[in-house]
């Protein structure tokens, strides 16, 4: 699988270094243009056709083998894609790949969408609670790169990953097996560094490591795109149980699905961008969030880059597959998912390797997965929480002592 290495999705598709600056100097001047998309780089003669080959000779009757052909036809998939950006292809490529903002959320009647549009109209009161100002703060990426890097240290060991800053990224921050490279340029709060250290690297760079370590099937350690939505899923989880996400940053989870289905519809770049800052958002997340959607796409919309819809039903998916695992007693589930890159159905489908020895234990473990016991309260409170209809809620009821029902009624 060396070849699958080589392949960078969001690297073949970042935006230049001085495309957001020059974006907003228009805006701001009153003269706002379509940006110019960036040239995709291809990927070298041949790649394709050594995944196909890859796909070809794997045993398709083990699961192991399985698990390789679905990495290898993962990576092919966003190869073929890479090869057709801003066109209508791109997109349906994308869409097989990570969804769309109106697929259905597995186990409900909701979308993507309309349970984005929940989250949203659920925490609109509290918007201007929330809301982030990039000129109230500002933290410096040197200052994050150094505190992110004592924490890094402290949890793998001195000098195992780096961490460093990087001009050229859209996201605040992304990780690999052997550095997290931070954006320039961007006013950071002290909450972004708590969620980094709980994403990023107790999550993406420890299950890259732990998939590096994996002898018998190797392609544990790669970040295929067909496992996305449950790394992304993971990642967010682990801010959400350790208190890390705040009420901005799963607004932002949920409108750039909401950026993403308008876009699909036809929404350009400007409209995506404005919608962005009409919904609460910094001129500089509104363009940071716009780049990532037309990544790869047209600026002029329809055909986009649609992963970014993938973070919220991972969240939900996890969750949903940890309070199942609890429920059935299947406390090894929890971390069986942090041995590499995969699925959730991934855990399941390779359980006999995993019985066998032949997947290694993960070593790099955050601690809230350690801790079963606490995960299963937290969890198996939330199944009962889940079952109350708010609507139906009087709070003056709540916890009211029922001997004020008594004086209330007793005769005067």
């Amino acid at each position: 699988m060396a070849v699958a290495k080589k392949i960078s999705v969001l690297g073949a598709l970042s935006w230049g270094p001085t495309a957001a600056d020059e974006f907003l100097s228009a805006w701001r001047g009153g003269n706002p243009a379509l940006p110019r998309p960036p040239e995709v780089r291809p990927l070298k003669p041949g790649t394709l056709e050594t995944l196909r080959d890859v796909e070809r000779r794997c045993d398709r009757g083990s699961p192991r083998g399985r698990f390789v052909i679905a990495t290898a036809a993962s990576y092919r998939r966003v190869g073929e894609m890479l090869a057709v950006p801003g066109t209508k292809t791109f997109y349906q490529l994308s869409r097989e790949t990570y969804g769309g903002a109106n697929e259905r959320l597995a186990g409900t009647k909701d979308t993507q969408l309309s349970a984005a549009d929940m989250l949203l109209a659920s925490t609109a009161d509290l918007t201007e609670a929330t809301r982030e100002d990039e000129y109230e703060f500002c933290l410096t990426a040197e200052h994050v790169r150094e505190q992110l890097q004592a924490r890094v240290d402290a949890f793998f060991g001195a000098g195992v990953v780096q961490v460093v800053i990087d001009r050229n990224l859209s996201a605040k921050a992304a990780a690999s097996a052997e550095r997290i490279r931070v954006r320039s340029g961007t006013c950071f709060t002290p909450a972004d560094i708590v969620q980094l250290t709980e994403h990023e690297a107790f999550i993406h760079a420890a299950t890259a490591l732990n998939g590096r370590r994996q002898q018998r099937l190797a392609c544990l350690s790669l970040g295929s795109p067909r496992t996305t939505a449950t790394q992304e899923g993971i990642a967010t989880f682990a801010e959400l149980i350790t208190g890390a996400i705040d009420l901005a940053r799963l607004r932002r989870l949920a409108l750039r699905i909401r950026a993403v289905h308008l876009a699909e519809e036809g929404a350009d770049f400007i409209d995506v961008f404005r919608f962005l800052l009409d919904a609460g958002q910094t001129e500089g997340e509104s363009v940071q969030t716009a780049m990532r959607v037309f990544r790869g796409g047209d600026v002029r919309g329809r055909h986009v880059f649609t992963k970014d819809v993938v973070y919220l039903r991972g969240l939900l998916a996890v969750h949903t597959f940890l309070r199942k695992a609890i429920a059935e007693n299947r406390p090894e589930l929890i971390a069986r998912m942090f041995v590499g890159r995969l699925s959730v159905t991934d855990v399941l489908d390779l359980e006999e390797s995993f019985e066998s020895g032949l997947i290694a234990p993960a070593v790099y473990l955050p601690a809230w997965a350690r801790n079963v016991r606490s995960l299963a309260a937290y969890l198996s409170f939330s199944l009962v929480t889940n079952r109350i209809n708010l609507s139906r809620v009087d709070v003056f009821e709540l916890c009211r002592d029922p001997l004020s029902r008594i004086s209330e009624t007793a005769p005067t």
